[in-house]
């Protein structure tokens, strides 16, 4: 299925050469609006009704913020997706695409054949901050930096541990050292403002990790 991409800068999910962005038409049958003003580009989609599929790549946010949403009932063929990507690392190969309500299974498998097409892998969630990897794996990851405030155990036992207790093929707080622990107060502070849960509010070392961020900045 043919597909034409709107990028409107500064793409976390594709920072770089891939071949999503090789494979991209003109025009075509999938519309992907890609960057961080992805979700402000919908208006510009000529004959969006007439797409097969339009897909909005999204933050921490809904994709309701884009679409808006009417008694449970919304849906259309416009969904969401965000490619996995934590802190600096580089983007992981899931996608996670996002549906509403009444989302037809055509507009679902149309931009699943587009992703899957360019190497991808897809799991389908519902209209949630978060989606799936951020809300199952964020308070982890602040579990492990109180538990380290606390003393429970050094960052190198505690990593050692879910290592080798989990098989994890690197502890929590090594990850998100190397991946920014900025970024991690990021996503956990905007889940928190969305969600009010307080497994979401950021964890103290994020927190200064964001503080220090900002300072060389500036």
């Amino acid at each position: 299925m043919n597909y034409s991409i709107i990028d409107t800068g500064n793409s976390r999910s594709f920072p770089a050469a891939h071949a999503l962005l090789e494979g991209k038409a003109a025009d075509g049958e999938v519309v992907i609006l890609i960057g961080q003003q992805a979700g402000a580009a919908l208006a510009k989609v000529q004959g969006a009704d007439k797409k097969a599929a339009i897909l909005i790549e999204l933050g921490t946010e809904c994709l309701g913020v884009h679409t808006g949403e009417s008694r449970g009932k919304e849906g259309s063929n416009v969904l969401g997706f965000n490619r996995f990507r934590l802190g600096d690392a580089d983007p992981s190969n899931l996608v996670e695409l996002v549906r509403q309500p009444n989302t037809p299974e055509s507009a679902i498998n149309a931009a699943k054949a587009v992703l899957e097409g360019a190497g991808l892998m897809v799991a389908v969630c519902f209209d949630f901050a978060g989606r799936i990897i951020d809300r199952l794996v964020r308070p982890y990851y602040n579990a492990a930096l109180r538990r380290l405030d606390e003393g429970l155990a050094t960052a190198d036992d505690m990593d050692l541990t879910l290592r080798l207790g989990l098989g994890y093929p690197e502890g929590p707080i090594a990850l998100l050292e190397r991946t920014g622990l900025e970024h991690h107060f990021d996503v956990t502070q905007s889940l928190f403002d969305a969600l009010g849960e307080s497994p979401y509010a950021p964890a103290r070392r994020a927190r200064v990790a964001k503080v220090r961020a900002q300072k060389k900045e500036g």
